[in-house]
């Protein structure tokens, strides 16, 4: 059935990378899930309303809370597909985890309502009563948010998105929730406890869990998560192929939504290299590893003195470095000689959550390097790590 929908409605289906055709893979997904929702949330209603059960109403509620899920899903990727503009030059690609932050709100505020109808259900000592008709029921709504697991999963591994990946969870989380209710009414055949209730909490729980699960998943790119340490790995491994480009540091990565990332990134060149042929290979570099990525690159080029003494002592102060830390390491290492005092001039990225504070660190380096020669001095600039790793 996924595979019948999306060749009846997606053109150019193997193409999912594109903006058009991720966004009608989204719409796609939206559609479909508030049109089984909905019949979802109808037939339960008339369910627990038949057999009294404030767990399948509440099942029935959460049916409906995620058909309106699916509703603000549609309009995230409507908003998250428009072209930029001069009030949002990197486009809207965002929106689509906005969309995903206020579907995670919606689904915890109907845990909470459920919560307290449970707890109220329990003072009342109300019981359900049971009936085949609303087994069949809870058994067709399980196979159905079976299949949309599926659905959102495959959808969320073809387009590579957070919140079709999120709607996969709430669907399983369903599953479980709906099996749970079911079982209540087994339960009240054989006691008069209002066992109804009780697993109506747990219901609860379980669309709140939902809830604050999808909300964790959508914040973190929203506050700017560190990118995937293979991307990383890839492009600073592919700029290291480019003639006269010796050494990568400072890559820095900002998301504005799927396809819409930009990047920028020191490239060291030896300082002897023709600065037209050293400005060719950059502007190449830029222009096929952004076209091979899908990002805007942008590479500023640091000239690099190389010879036999500076690359004995840049060796030196990396073992240095790594023998503190092997998380820390250094980039555009300079050398000022003298004949009383030698300055060391380099940066030192720190992993983010590095303990020790900046100036014991640069204390410890040069109190190290001065082990092996009393004329050094360190001029030291401590910079970040803003992509998770260090090499």
């Amino acid at each position: 059935m996924t595979s019948f929908l999306i060749k009846l409605f997606i053109k150019n289906k193997d193409n999912a990378k594109e903006n058009k055709t991720r966004e009608k893979y989204g719409i796609l997904a939206g559609f479909v899930g508030v049109f089984c929702n909905i019949l979802l949330f109808i037939v339960k209603f008339l369910a627990g309303t038949i057999s009294g059960s404030v767990a399948i109403t509440a099942d029935a509620f959460n049916n409906f809370s995620d058909a309106g899920s699916s509703v603000v899903t549609l309009v995230g990727f409507f908003i998250s597909g428009k072209a930029p503009d001069q009030k949002h030059p990197f486009g809207y690609g965002r929106f689509e985890y906005i969309s995903g932050l206020i579907v995670s709100f919606i689904i915890m505020m109907v845990g909470v309502e459920f919560i307290r109808t449970s707890i109220d259900k329990i003072i009342s000592n109300e019981t359900s009563q049971f009936n085949w008709i609303s087994i069949i029921i809870l058994a067709c709504s399980i196979l159905i948010k079976l299949w949309l697991s599926f659905f959102y999963n495959k959808i969320g591994k073809t387009i590579d998105s957070s919140s079709m990946r999120a709607a996969a969870f709430d669907s399983i989380s369903d599953v479980i929730s709906t099996l749970v209710v079911a079982l209540s009414l087994v339960f009240s055949l054989f006691t008069a406890i209002p066992v109804d209730g009780y697993l109506g909490i747990v219901v609860a729980l379980f669309i709140i869990y939902g809830g604050i699960k999808i909300a964790i998943d959508t914040v973190s790119p929203l506050l700017g998560q560190a990118p995937d340490p293979e991307l990383v790995h890839n492009i600073e491994k592919d700029l290291l192929s480019y003639k006269h480009i010796t050494g990568v540091h400072d890559l820095i990565m900002h998301s504005y939504g799927h396809g819409r990332t930009i990047a920028s990134v020191h490239a060291e060149v030896p300082a002897d290299t023709d600065i037209i042929l050293a400005h060719e290979q950059i502007d190449l570099a830029e222009k096929d590893i952004g076209e091979k990525y899908g990002i805007l690159l942008v590479i500023h080029l640091d000239p690099v003195v190389s010879d036999e003494r500076v690359n004995h002592i840049k060796d030196l102060v990396k073992t240095v470095v790594k023998a503190i830390n092997p998380e820390l390491s250094i980039h555009d290492f300079r050398l000022v000689d003298g004949e009383h005092r030698i300055n060391l001039i380099f940066d030192l990225v720190i992993p983010n959550g590095y303990k020790t504070s900046d100036e014991d660190i640069k204390r410890q380096i040069e109190a190290l390097l001065q082990t092996h020669d009393k004329r050094y001095n360190t001029i030291i600039t401590i910079d970040r790590n803003y992509v998770g790793r260090t090499d």
